[in-house]
């Protein structure tokens, strides 16, 4: 059974996906997660506080799904491939997400100038606020360095700042998608493209 912290998260995501942040109101996002909004209060502090939680969670769930990409069979390219197909559809499925690593933030989703400013209503004592979230920089950053952790592990000896590049690379071919979307059917375009790029790069490996 969710904690009344998840019911008002989902709650909240259900509210974003149906109509414009500014238009959601704190009582109706209470009233759908079935508890009182004194308690939504209670966790979040204001409605900027649930929305630094809403996107804080949505970072977490695609870092959750870099690691399981990375985790996947096969060689570098293939890991990276699998990172950059996530990244493509992450970003295509979830508005937030598509904000987080883009940069590029919709009518629809709370306004960044909203999340990275300090919370206007203290969060109570027994709950900490939730931080601002990470620029597109810092997101991409923390993937490149966690990729470059999962394939490094056993290797021959290499050039680490080549394997870097070559991470970021296969990121930002898959960013590419996401801000200019391809037409609807080619998604899976960005697997092959940079399987195919990794092949190349001077420090891949199989």
């Amino acid at each position: 059974m969710p904690t009344a912290r998840e019911a008002l998260l989902d709650a909240a995501l259900a509210a974003l996906t149906g109509r414009p942040w500014p238009t959601v109101r704190m009582v109706d996002v209470a009233a759908a997660a079935g508890v009182s909004r004194q308690t939504l209060y209670n966790e979040f502090g204001s409605k900027d506080g649930l929305a630094r939680a809403l996107v804080r969670q949505a970072a977490d769930a695609y870092l959750d799904g870099v690691e399981r990409a990375l985790g996947s069979a096969g060689g570098t390219g293939d890991k990276l491939a699998a990172t950059a197909a996530w990244t493509v559809r992450a970003t295509r499925t979830n508005v937030l997400v598509r904000g987080l690593l883009t940069g590029c933030w919709g009518d629809r989703s709370p306004c960044p100038a909203d999340l990275l400013r300090p919370p206007r209503s203290p969060v109570p004592l027994q709950r900490p606020a939730d931080a601002g979230p990470p620029t597109p920089a810092e997101l991409l950053g923390e993937v490149r360095d966690r990729a470059v952790a999962a394939l490094d592990g056993g290797r021959p000896p290499h050039d680490p700042a080549a394997l870097a590049v070559t991470c970021e690379l296969a990121l930002r071919l898959a960013l590419s998608y996401a801000l200019v979307p391809a037409p609807a059917g080619t998604e899976g375009e960005v697997a092959p493209l940079v399987s195919h790029v990794v092949e190349r790069a001077p420090d891949a490996a199989a």
